[in-house]
């Protein structure tokens, strides 16, 4: 009997993609499409263009397969592209408007009453509705996880420009939300006999 080496299903799915299978690569697009997507809509607005966005960096993905070298997660490496196509369409398209003043704005929302407020879906909404370069700095810190100082790299900006214009980004969702709590607060409660 000879020993069989366990190997997860997403390794062999890889390894087959790295081969040039176009059947595996198929089956790596239909697994993460959906997820990578939703991804490129947080950056990019118009979804045509946010679906050229998927088709560019799958294709990147595809072509750079060699370089994920097993380190960290498999979809984490693949929304790290994703995300460099998108900034990189963004600057290409020249959408990508960031201000270099530090205007700060400090007052945090109240996440707990935000939470009573508005579902994931609306804060999505309202985040996708910020200038794109508050839109880009927001998605990067707050759901991407990056810090300042990697962010600045990334768009090629300094450390407080990006500090800045995530400040500008709460601020403003911020005045979104008091707006949107405005109409909710004067509702009227009838009661029945």
């Amino acid at each position: 009997m000879g020993v069989h080496l366990y190997r997860d299903p997403e390794t062999e799915l890889i390894e087959r993609c790295r081969a040039g299978n176009g059947q595996a690569q198929r089956q790596l697009y239909e697994r993460y499409a959906g997820r990578l997507f939703g991804l490129c809509c947080r950056y990019i607005k118009d979804r045509m263009e946010a679906e050229d966005v998927l088709v560019t960096g799958f294709t990147k993905i595809l072509s750079k397969l060699d370089q994920y070298k097993g380190d960290g997660s498999f979809e984490g490496w693949m929304k790290r592209v994703i995300i460099n196509e998108a900034l990189s369409h963004l600057r290409r398209s020249r959408n990508m408007y960031l201000e270099t003043d530090l205007e700060w704005a400090h007052a945090e929302p109240d996440y707990q009453r935000l939470h009573d407020v508005l579902e994931a879906e609306d804060l999505l909404q309202l985040v996708a509705e910020l200038p794109p370069g508050y839109r880009m700095v927001f998605n990067l810190y707050a759901i991407e996880g990056y810090n300042h100082q990697e962010i600045g790299a990334m768009l090629g900006i300094s450390e407080n420009t990006s500090k800045s214009q995530l400040s500008r980004a709460r601020a403003m969702l911020i005045k979104q939300l008091e707006a949107l709590e405005l109409p909710a607060k004067k509702k009227v409660t009838t009661k029945t006999a």
